[in-house]
């Protein structure tokens, strides 16, 4: 006659469902304890906000100054205020100003020019 295999009993497979919940909980735990960031300290924040207010000095000085964006192909940045007055100006005929914006367009993304070939020493 063949022997059935024995089914464990209830007991044991509660043992084992709480146990394997109680090993995740502490890979959980462990993992949360190593990964978790240094504590910000009084002069990391100060850093931090010296270099936010630097940021936003410069942000500020590109949205209020003039400047130069790219000399050698004759880019300027204007104020905020001065380039939006352009624009309606510029705007008031529409055929005019599309053709002006893709001649600015074309000239900004133009490819840089080829290199010069090298001369061949075989020749």
């Amino acid at each position: 006659m063949s022997e059935q295999p024995r089914r464990p009993s209830a007991g044991l497979l509660l043992v084992a469902l709480v146990g394997t919940f109680l090993i995740v909980a502490a890979l959980v735990w462990v993992m949360q304890h190593y990964t978790r960031p240094a504590p910000v300290n009084q002069a990391r924040i100060a850093e931090r906000k010296k270099f936010l207010a630097e940021i936003r000095a410069a942000e500020a000085d590109a949205l209020n100054r003039y400047g130069w964006v790219d000399p050698t192909k004759g880019l300027v940045r204007l104020p905020i205020n001065r380039a939006m007055e352009l624009l309606l100006e510029e705007w008031k005929n529409p055929a005019a100003a599309h053709s002006n914006m893709a001649a600015r367009a074309d000239k900004a993304y133009a490819p840089p020019p080829a290199a010069p070939a090298a001369p061949n020493p075989f020749e």
